[in-house]
This record gives structure tokens, sequence and C-alpha cells, in this order.
């Protein structure tokens, strides 16, 4: 059998939107960021504001403003990838894909943020992450025991005094409610 070149060709295989979007997984994040942007508005503005509104700026100004940039940075992207940008790879990091996860450093984490969830109530933050800051720093490596309590309590009361009398972002004091 010739072929003279009358007969009905076939379409290259995946010619429909899949064949397009191949090679362009960067439009996820956009999509991602979207998402993202549009659920940042949405609380935005539906948010109840009366009785924490205390000057010119409320409650509402962050989220609209990151609601808007998030939208802003995922149609900057799509633009950029659509004409054929793409991400770079990583050029080397100093990590060997070989080797196996570090489970413990993940588990004492885990554990140290849940026993902040749990004890923020009855002990309120300045223990409590006076707690966080330390066993983040241990479960990190870090094994300085003298000096690493100390950093992690003045780190806790600055972060405390900043929320809670500055920002005006009431957080659980405990049994220190008096004190401070």
């Amino acid at each position: 059998m010739s072929t003279t070149g009358t007969e009905p060709t076939s379409p290259p295989r995946g010619s429909g939107l899949r064949a397009r979007l191949r090679g362009r997984s960067e439009l996820g994040v956009c999509l991602i960021l979207g998402v993202l942007g549009i659920l940042v508005l949405t609380d935005a503005i539906t948010m109840d504001t009366d009785i924490t509104q205390r000057g010119p700026i409320g409650p509402t100004t962050v989220p609209l403003v990151v609601g808007v940039l998030l939208l802003v940075v995922a149609v900057l992207l799509a633009i950029d990838v659509l004409r054929g940008g793409h991400g770079e790879a990583e050029s080397g990091e100093d990590i060997d894909l070989a080797e196996p996860g570090d489970w413990r450093t993940v588990a004492l984490l885990a554990g140290v943020f849940l026993a902040n969830a749990v004890l923020i109530g009855p002990l309120g933050f300045p223990i409590s992450g006076a707690l966080l800051f330390w066993g983040s720093a241990y479960a990190l490596g870090n094994r300085n025991l003298t000096r690493d309590p100390l950093i992690a309590a003045v780190l806790s009361l600055i972060t405390y005094v900043v929320f809670n009398n500055l920002l005006g972002v009431p957080l659980p004091g405990g049994p220190l409610m008096g004190v401070l």
C-alpha cells in the first residue's frame, strides 16, 4: 500500500488541553494562589469588625492587602508561564536524598507544638510560649541548657507584651496575668 498523502491523518497524540498544559505545572501554583487570594478576600470582607475596630486601620486591612497581592502574583505568574517562562532548577542543596528523613526532629517539633496548644490555656502564653521557643530550639539541635531557656523566656515575654499591650491582640496571661 502506498500513501499518497490524501488519507485522513489522526491528530497528534495529546493535542488537546492536556498537551498544551504539559510542561507548565506552574499554572497549578497560579491556581492555588488565586484560590487562596479569593478565600482571604472573602474572609476579610465578611469579617465582623464592630468589636475589634480601634482606629482608622481595622482588622480587615492586612487580609485585604494580602488577598489582592495573592491575586496579582497569581495573574503575573500565569502570564509569565503562558509566555514560556519556567522555574529554574535547584542548583544544589546540601542534602542527600538517599538518606532517610530525620523523624526524631519532626516528632519532637510536633510534640512541642501540641504541648503548646494544650498548655496555652492553663499556663498562659508567656509560659507556654517560652516552652515552645525552648523546645523548638532543643528539637532543632541547640543544647545549651542555660542560655536557651533564658532566651526563650525573654522572647516569649516580648511577644506577649507586643501582641497584648501594643497591638491590642489579647493573649492568655495565665498565672502571670496580674504580674504582666
